[in-house]
């Protein structure tokens, strides 16, 4: 077998992976719109799990397969897995009828819904914004910078990430589903009012939490992940550095995810298209600030770049939810601060004094055991704050997914 089948089959396995993705979507949709936050859980968590284990098993047994057909492989398990198991849960376990689920058209129902088709046509030119502005740092990163500096943002960004996939994307979906829904009710518009102050305070708070906390404890245990994970070239490079920057952005992308969230649920056509046109300048803008600040920083210079650039568009959404609650005290930024904020500056204060005290680079294994031990019990303790004082947040968290309103 010559290598010409290889390099056809890559892509055709792939696109029929996206295919049985595409499929699923619909339903995926039906289920946040239900709030059925466990579904998504138990498919997306097993359709992850069958991806690994099948690029381990066809990696680790040596099979000899290529490498490219071994990843198209895993990717056609994880989109069969979100397939079957999103359909199954309703068409099995829900009571729909097949009308409901294959909604055919007779008629005159066959003739497009025009307003329906021109928002899907501004939410489209927003997302190919939107890809162009998270996917055009890396061009920069490739034309501009060393294959050093390239490697060290492709590693930081993997472990960052994991936070905004497993966290800040779900529920920035979850919370746009929430906004529309509740702006969209039959409700009087004070009472409707209130119940989008309501959401957002709470929605900004969680998320705020979340990147406190990362805040609190990622930038003073960076070098010690590393040193952990990989050896003293890496730990002793700029990727440290570069995973303290990545800990701050990550409380910008929190309050972004969130702010832009809700601004697409409740603005107008008008205000949407407005909403482009800046997305325009902010791209601008960053793409200017990732040529300079590449050139001279690096992997840093790029988070840098995109932290002020996610500090801009927070700054639109909240002239935008500041315009959209004038006149009403239905919101209020201060109060989207979480109570536990003092804890957990705290925590990084005694945390960042520790590792300049205790850790030894020289003698690392003894002297993380007592930098861990620190940062431990500063956990501990923000954790008994923030439970104590935001109890009722918590309280309706862990309810949410018994929740079908």
């Amino acid at each position: 077998m010559g290598p010409m089948p290889t390099i056809q089959s890559n892509p055709v396995l792939k696109g029929f992976s996206c295919i049985l993705e595409l499929l699923a979507e619909p339903l995926y949709i039906l289920s946040q719109n239900l709030h059925l936050l466990e579904l998504r859980l138990i498919v997306e968590t097993a359709a992850t799990i069958l991806r690994c284990l099948t690029t381990y098993i066809l990696i680790v047994k040596e099979t000899g397969m290529e490498k490219g057909l071994v990843f198209a492989f895993s990717q056609v398990a994880y989109g069969v897995c979100l397939f079957f198991g999103y359909w199954s849960y309703f068409l099995l376990f829900r009571v729909f009828k097949i009308s409901t689920l294959f909604p055919f058209r007779v008629g005159n129902q066959m003739d497009d819904d025009g307003q329906l088709s021109s928002m899907c046509d501004l939410f489209n030119y927003q997302s190919i914004w939107k890809f162009f502005l998270q996917e055009g740092e890396k061009i920069i990163l490739m034309f501009f910078d060393t294959p050093y500096n390239q490697a060290v943002y492709g590693l930081i960004d993997k472990f960052g990430s994991l936070v905004v996939r497993l966290v800040f994307l779900p529920f920035e979906e979850s919370s746009y589903t929430t906004f529309a829904r509740c702006a969209s009710g039959q409700d009087p518009e004070g009472i409707r009012m209130r119940k989008l102050g309501s959401c957002l305070t709470e929605a900004l708070k969680l998320i705020l939490l979340i990147g406190l906390v990362v805040v609190a404890f990622g930038p003073n245990y960076s070098y010690s992940l590393f040193r952990l994970l990989y050896n003293r070239e890496w730990s002793d490079g700029e990727a440290p550095a570069a995973l303290q920057f990545y800990c701050l952005y990550v409380v910008a992308l929190a309050m972004n995810g969130t702010s832009e969230a809700f601004l697409r649920s409740v603005a107008t056509k008008e205000q949407l298209e407005q909403s482009n046109k800046s997305l325009v300048v902010f791209s601008c803008i960053h793409l200017v600030l990732n040529v300079f600040l590449v050139q001279s920083a690096g992997a840093v210079g790029l988070i840098v770049a995109n932290s002020l650039n996610m500090i801009l568009r927070i700054g639109y959404s909240v002239i935008f939810i500041k315009n959209y609650f004038q006149g009403s005290a239905s919101f209020s930024l201060c109060s989207c601060l979480p109570s536990g904020w003092r804890a957990l500056l705290f925590s990084f204060v005694t945390t960042l004094i520790s590792e300049r005290i205790f850790l030894d680079r020289e003698n690392f294994l003894p002297t993380f055991l007592i930098h861990f031990s620190i940062g431990l019990t500063c956990f501990c303790i923000s954790s008994f704050v923030i439970y104590r004082n935001e109890r009722a947040l918590i309280n309706k968290i862990i309810r949410l997914r018994d929740h079908s309103d």
